[in-house]
């Protein structure tokens, strides 16, 4: 009997231990965390942490709020939301890059992520290297699908156009102009055309870009002024001069740049927005985003910046969200996860939220959207003057909005090519019809960062004899200066009485 009770005891242990350790798996399933590795631009996403005057005052449909207001950053509300919305937990491991190069070097170098936000470009790139992920059918369906129930028709279609549907999310978009101050120009024509950066009336008081892409963008814009401001122009034939990258063109495209070079004050990345705040310079070619963002600075230094679209060209440019094949290595949870997080940010109220953080311009349409792009730009009650500025390409039918016409250089037959902050984030028709894509570079990249080095660099090749000469000769001197020094010093050692001895002359 007592043997009896012992195994009973035992039994009745075992199955104690086994149905905790079958409440301990319960739990652990339960409490999984998917970790999703995100990598994108500085600074481009809202990091939260908003002062109450900064609270705006839109309805908010998605939280049953009346405002739109950035209390947390962004990712960690996602992961809140997700959270409520799958039953499992993930952790964003949130990284940035400052260039698509970089990015792309990091990739190469082995690093590993599930979800990245390159241009246009470099997702042609990836693409093209079979590196990318296909979006599921479920990201397009379902409560949750924010991105296709409200990406703007403009840029669904452009994405269709090149082919990009299935394989990214646009985040952000713009164009690429001219910020300028009005007020110092001699005259506002200047700035109607990329020409400006060989114009000597604004030596050194003039920035562009320092990346290849961009300028040499723009150095294309001025080889092909003639056939690219010929009205009668055809959309693919602009976008064929745009994207020229013979190796004669590129020798053309070298010659600009290196008299854009003696020209213009600097080739920069960022310094040109505090060089246009403080007045430093006249203009400076710059992307719509950040033009947003200097204009903004300047209105509370009461100084009035302006955007201008050349009329030659404007490169149409695309950030999206795309998968990478080696980072969701075919785990379901990171490609739900990664999916999640793009239609999180697509959710309007999130849109604007990123708008107002970083400057640059969403994808994302939508009422709340537009409802923010009224609360910042409709015209106020006491208005001299009021303009019907048309949206309704990227918005829908008969968006138009109610703007004051002093934020605008309207021309005689109507088009806008030049403007402030409404202007800057949404371009209008007769800005985005000239506007190109600039496409991956492919098998000529090589060529067009050799020509780059050779602008940026010093090219000893195009020193002048007399000029070389002086160079050695100060060479020389330096050298020779140097080993003077070297003799005597050694020579005054030599001769110095060590501490604690009195040196005694013969």
């Amino acid at each position: 009997m007592i043997k009896f009770k012992r195994l009973s005891a035992i039994i009745a242990a075992v199955c104690l231990i086994g149905a905790s350790a079958t409440a301990f798996v319960g739990c652990a399933e339960a409490e999984q965390t998917v970790t999703l590795r995100v990598c994108s631009w500085e600074e481009y996403i809202d990091l939260g942490g908003w002062e109450e005057d900064e609270r705006l005052d839109i309805e908010n449909p998605f939280t049953n709020e009346d405002s739109v207001f950035g209390k947390n950053s962004v990712v960690d509300d996602f992961t809140e939301w997700f959270y409520d919305e799958y039953g499992y937990k993930v952790k964003v491991e949130y990284s940035t890059f400052g260039t698509n190069e970089d990015l792309y070097n990091r990739l190469s170098l082995g690093d590993v992520y599930d979800l990245v936000c390159p241009s246009d470009y470099m997702m042609m790139k990836l693409l093209a290297e079979d590196a990318v992920e296909k979006y599921s059918e479920s990201f397009f369906k379902g409560e949750n699908n924010y991105y296709a129930q409200y990406v703007s028709p403009y840029i669904d279609d452009v994405f269709a156009q090149y082919g990009w549907t299935d394989y990214a999310a646009c985040y952000m978009w713009g164009t690429t102009g001219l910020v300028y101050n009005p007020e110092m120009l001699k005259a506002v024509e200047d700035v109607a055309t990329v020409n400006i950066l060989l114009n000597e009336d604004y030596k050194r008081r003039i920035t562009a870009k320092d990346n290849v892409r961009d300028s040499y963008f723009a150095a294309l814009g001025i080889v092909n002024e003639e056939q690219l401001t010929d009205t009668a122009i055809s959309a693919q034939t602009r976008s064929s001069l745009l994207n020229d990258t013979e190796s004669g063109t590129i020798a053309k495209a070298e010659d600009v740049l290196k008299r854009i070079k003696e020209n213009v004050y600097s080739f920069e990345t960022d310094s040109g927005k505090a060089d246009m705040v403080t007045g430093k310079v006249v203009a400076n070619y710059q992307w719509s985003g950040d033009a947003v963002h200097i204009m903004d600075e300047a209105d509370g230094d009461d100084t009035e910046l302006w955007y201008s679209v050349p009329a030659e060209c404007s490169n149409l440019w695309f950030d999206g969200w795309i998968m990478l094949k080696n980072g969701i290595d075919g785990n379901d949870q990171k490609r739900e996860a990664a999916e999640a997080f793009v239609n999180f940010l697509s959710r309007p109220d999130n849109a604007v939220r990123n708008m107002y953080y970083i400057g640059y311009t969403s994808a994302i349409a939508g009422d709340t959207v537009y409802d923010y792009m009224e609360y910042n730009y409709a015209a106020e009650d006491d208005a001299d003057e009021t303009f019907e500025y048309d949206v309704s390409y990227f918005f829908g039918e008969n968006s138009v909005i109610t703007a004051d016409a002093a934020c605008f250089d309207i021309e005689e037959n109507g088009e806008i090519n030049r403007g402030r902050q409404l202007f800057a984030q949404y371009p209008p028709a007769n800005v985005t019809s000239r506007s190109v894509v600039m496409l991956d570079f492919g098998d000529k990249l090589g060529e067009i960062n050799q020509m780059w080095i050779n602008v940026r660099c010093l090219d000893l090749l195009d020193i002048s004899p007399v000029t070389a000469g002086v160079v050695i000769a100060i060479i020389c001197a330096v050298a020779a200066a140097i080993t003077l020094y070297v003799f005597r010093y050694k020579l005054f050692i030599k001769n110095k009485p060590r501490k604690g001895y009195t040196k005694i002359e013969n």
